[in-house]
Formats: structure tokens, C-alpha cells, sequence
């Protein structure tokens, strides 16, 4: 991260945490992104700058009240915004709809996948809002999920306190086992949902 950013994050402490994780969750862009963010808070936890279940509690309301703010933007008034097409939506329209199909047939289990996955994870909120997904479906995925992101991220941070300067030079290799990760995760969850599926269509067949 810039040094400013860093030294504006140790200043600044939750407030930074907050302001950096919301704004990049309605769509503002950042230098970095919040994953990077986030190691670095644990690492600060770790190093007794901040208090990590704070820290915690930051990322995970900040990232919340972010998604929420998106999701019933466009819930209330997401076919005008998407028929206007503002210049911070880096999405196409051929891109929104097939994001929009795979959220539709996926259902609950998807929408989480994609709220966990970098890249995708504040479009689930436009396209949710875009369903007109209800919110008692969508709140209670949108809190999950979004206390698992963080505390990952922030926990893997604390974890690797003690390596911090190994981490450092091998960033490159630990993004790659990051993303090796998370993409074990995904398909884990995709074996699962489709047994799952295929357990309901045998059973419904039987009966």
C-alpha cells in the first residue's frame, strides 16, 4: 500500500478501517483493495495498534452498511439507474445480465458465494437489489457473509504478524495462495449444493 495510506490507516485507526471498507463497497475505487486492507488491520491488531475484535466489528459494519446502501438503491430505483448506465458501474449490460442469471439459479447459496468472491461481491448487491430479492432473504446473507470476509482477511493478518516481513516479499505468492484458496472453498461449496440438488431430485423421483 502507498505510504500515506498506511501511515493515514495507523493515524486514523477505525475510523480509516471504515471509511476505506465503505467506500470501496458502493462502488468508490480505491489504490488497493480491501482484502489488502484488512490483513493489514489484523497485522496492526497484532501489533497492539488496534483491538482486533473492534477492528473486527469495523470492517464488518462498514462493509454491511456499504452493501445495504446498494442493494436498496437498487431495489427501489435500479431500472432507472441501470437504463441511464452511470459511468461508475464498470459492468456491461451483457455483463449485469449474466450475473443476474447465475444469482437467479443459484439462489440463496450463490449469492453468498458471490458476496465472499473479489470482483463480484458488491455487484451481488446491485443484482440483488435488481431481483427485488426480499430483504429478509437478503439481509441475513449479506451479514454472514460479510463477517466471514472480514474476519478471514483480518484474522489472517493477526496470524501472519509474526512473519510480516517474510509476507512482504513474497506478497505475490501469498495472493496466489490466497485466490488457490478461496477457489478450494467455491468448488467445496458448489459439490456440496449440487449433491444436495441431486439427493432432492432422486428423492422426489422415488416418491
Amino acid at each position: 500500500m502507498p505510504e500515506e495510506v498506511v501511515n493515514y490507516i495507523i493515524g486514523y485507526g477505525y475510523l480509516a478501517i471504515f471509511i476505506l471498507v465503505f467506500l470501496q463497497e458502493i462502488g468508490m475505487p480505491n489504490p488497493f483493495p480491501n482484502e489488502l486492507l484488512l490483513i493489514f488491520s489484523g497485522y496492526l491488531s497484532f501489533k497492539g495498534f488496534i483491538f482486533l475484535p473492534i477492528a473486527l466489528l469495523t470492517a464488518v459494519s462498514a462493509d454491511f452498511i456499504g452493501t445495504n446502501i446498494l442493494y436498496f438503491l437498487f431495489f427501489k430505483a435500479g431500472t432507472v439507474i441501470i437504463r441511464k448506465k452511470p459511468k461508475w458501474i464498470p459492468l456491461s449490460s451483457g455483463a449485469i445480465d449474466r450475473l443476474t442469471v447465475k444469482l437467479s439459479k443459484g439462489g440463496k447459496l450463490n449469492m453468498f458465494i458471490f458476496r465472499l468472491t473479489p470482483f463480484t461481491r458488491g455487484y451481488t448487491s446491485v443484482i440483488a437489489g435488481l431481483l427485488h430479492v426480499k430483504p429478509k432473504i437478503f439481509l441475513p446473507i449479506a451479514l454472514f457473509s460479510s463477517t466471514t470476509w472480514a474476519a478471514v482477511y483480518i484474522l489472517a493478518g493477526y496470524l501472519i504478524g509474526p512473519y510480516w516481513d517474510l509476507f512482504l516479499r513474497h506478497i505475490d505468492r501469498f495472493k496466489f495462495i490466497m485466490l488457490a484458496t478461496l477457489v478450494t472453498i467455491l468448488c467445496v461449496m458448489l459439490i456440496v449444493y449440487f449433491l444436495r440438488k441431486k439427493r432432492t431430485i432422486r428423492t422426489n423421483t422415488c416418491s
